[in-house]
């Protein structure tokens, strides 16, 4: 399923979401310049990789501060390099159908928190699941997956007007929110679980997405601000005075 657009507008301009967005644009515009060499050079400098993370105690011990700066600081930058047009505009347009919402919910200051955070934990993640890889991590998906965990958990009544795939076809369809997430998310769960067998292959950071998204659950409910109650009336009631009997 493809989304399109959701059916709940934000209160204000989502800044921070525009922001990110134009970031990540940037970033592919000034990499598309780039020669081949250079661009393999550039994610490996820029994006994660696994196995190099498995030696941050011997930099550590070793006094090579400014290794370890970097490395940790793989954490934000491989957030916003992309592989290919497709892996841009496919991470881009779930940003925007959701992160605005989000932002919303959180508040700029507390969004940008939880963008880098989540991404961050999102990572380790993969790490974790492919300790001795030595392919660059790179992409927004990680961070793009926490904004989803957010909005499930803080919008499930909303509806999503997607594209679903049908007998070749693409139907333009409203759906509700939960049901797409949780779709999304089963997704990622089957294809993280088939890549763990011994001997398979595959180019997509599944445990990225599961760990973003548990972590975007998580931290929604942790930082976002909480929302004030509104005092019953009378008239909830139904009336301005009790029934007689």
């Amino acid at each position: 399923m493809i989304p399109v657009r959701d059916n709940i507008r934000s209160r204000r301009f989502p800044l921070l979401t525009v922001m990110f967005i134009a970031i990540n644009v940037a970033v592919f515009v000034y990499q598309s310049g780039l020669a081949p060499g250079e661009l393999r050079l550039f994610f490996l400098r820029h994006g994660i990789v696994p196995v190099q993370f498995n030696m941050l105690p011997r930099f550590l011990f070793a006094g090579r501060l400014d290794v370890v700066y970097h490395l940790l600081g793989t954490l934000v930058t491989g957030m916003f390099i992309h592989g290919n047009l497709i892996h841009l505009l496919g991470n881009m347009l779930y940003l925007w159908v959701f992160g605005d919402n989000v932002e919303d919910r959180l508040g700029r200051g507390r969004f940008v928190v939880f963008y880098i955070l989540t991404g961050a934990l999102a990572t380790l993640s993969h790490i974790v699941s492919a300790p001795a890889s030595t392919v660059p991590l790179i992409g927004a998906s990680g961070a793009i997956a926490g904004v989803l965990g957010a909005y499930f958990v803080s919008f499930p009544g909303s509806r999503i007007l997607a594209l679903v795939p049908l007998f070749f076809f693409l139907h333009l369809t409203e759906v509700p929110a939960i049901l797409f997430l949780l779709f999304w998310f089963v997704l990622q769960l089957i294809s993280g679980v088939s890549a763990l067998a011994p001997g398979a292959v595959d180019v997509v950071a599944w445990w990225a997405h599961i760990g973003g998204f548990a972590a975007g659950v998580i931290l929604v409910r942790l930082m976002a601000p909480r929302r004030p109650r509104r005092r019953p009336r009378l008239d909830d009631w139904g009336g301005g005075g009790p029934d007689v009997l």
